[in-house]
Formats: structure tokens, C-alpha cells, sequence
């Protein structure tokens, strides 16, 4: 928690924990409340988004400006093409938002999207359940 205080909003650190199976001293899950409980207690400064110098996304984000999906990009990650930081293991990606713009990464992203089949958008059709009335 304090590694975490002051980089990440309440919420984030919420779903972090959860996703971690920390539990609190009582055995229940992480919610905002309990978070800012906590945060207040042991004096972590609170969440300041224009405190950083430089505009980190998530690895969601960073799928969704790329026009990749999530499992491209942390294959990029993986592949060491797209710099990220991961504050501790299990907490989320974060990538600097100006990393997207490089000639690596433009280079690994048309490499994922060559792979594709020419005709996904039709086999995405053909495999999508169609209910009468919707």
C-alpha cells in the first residue's frame, strides 16, 4: 500500500489488492472506502494525477490507441518492443503514452495486425450468435 499511496487512485488500488487476494485484518476485500481508511491512517499521501511529469496509460488504453487488443500488447511488452512499468507483481502495466508513437512499436504493431486474416471481419460475422428482434 505505501508503494502504491500515491501513484494510483483509491479505486485502482481497490482492484489491485483484490486481484492480489490481499484481504484486509478482518478477512474482507478491498473497496475504495477501505482504502482511503487505510491511506489516511498510515499518512499516504492521496492520488495526484498531475503530479507526474510524464502521461503513463494503461495496457488497455494503450490497446485501444494502437487498434490492437489488450493480450498484442502485452505480447509487445513481453517482446521487450513496448516500454512498461509494472509497480509490483500482479498490479497493472502502465506504459508512457509517448512510447506509442515510436518506430519500434509502430513496426511491432503492424506486425500483429499483418497476421491477421484478410477476411476476420467476415469470420467474426459468421461466428456471432444472431438473435431474432436484437
Amino acid at each position: 500500500m505505501r508503494k502504491l499511496g500515491g501513484q494510483w487512485s483509491d479505486r485502482q488500488l481497490a482492484v489491485t489488492m483484490n486481484r492480489m487476494r490481499c484481504k484486509t485484518t478482518d478477512g474482507k476485500s478491498w473497496t475504495m472506502v477501505r482504502v482511503r481508511e487505510l491511506r489516511e491512517r498510515l499518512g499516504i499521501a492521496e492520488y495526484d494525477p498531475s503530479a507526474s511529469n510524464t502521461e503513463m496509460i494503461s495496457a488497455d488504453e494503450a490497446a485501444r490507441r494502437l487498434k490492437i487488443c489488450v493480450g498484442s500488447v502485452h505480447l509487445l511488452i513481453r517482446e521487450r518492443i513496448l516500454p512498461a512499468t509494472q509497480l509490483m507483481h500482479s498490479a497493472p502495466w502502465q506504459v508512457p503514452a509517448s512510447a506509442l508513437e515510436t518506430k519500434a512499436v509502430k513496426i511491432g504493431v503492424q506486425k500483429i495486425v499483418a497476421r491477421r486474416p484478410r477476411n476476420a471481419a467476415v469470420y467474426q460475422e459468421e461466428r456471432s450468435l444472431k438473435l431474432p428482434g436484437f
